[in-house]
């Protein structure tokens, strides 16, 4: 409701989320451009992803290769590209996070 009964002014509400989902476009482009790292092992695997989770490169240090023992190297990758998606969720709740809490304080439409 409208602080002293007054009806909802629509322009300005559409205007709102016009100008939210547009900062939303752009937070969205920003993620996809923007590249986070994960590593395990001590840093002898490593995996880039975008901010949006896109997996983009996936480095293995030659000591971490021990053809006797392929599972561990398995479980590095795992772990290396497992922690580059948390880095990239984190920059997500960072860069959408205060636009999504946005959405709540839209004036009149009973949020």
């Amino acid at each position: 409701m409208i602080p002293g009964g007054g009806q909802p002014n629509m322009q300005q509400i559409f205007q709102q989320a016009q100008k939210m989902q547009q900062d939303l476009a752009r937070a969205q482009q920003e993620l996809a451009a923007t590249e986070v790292e994960g590593q395990a092992g001590g840093g002898l695997v490593r995996a880039t992803v975008t901010g949006s989770g896109e997996l983009r490169a996936l480095v293995i240090d030659p000591k971490a290769v021990d053809p006797e023992d392929t599972e561990t190297l398995a479980d590095l990758v795992v772990a290396a590209v497992q922690a580059a998606n948390d880095n990239a969720q984190q920059l997500q709740q960072t860069k959408l996070g205060p636009l999504a809490q946005g959405l709540g304080g839209m004036p009149g439409l009973g949020f």
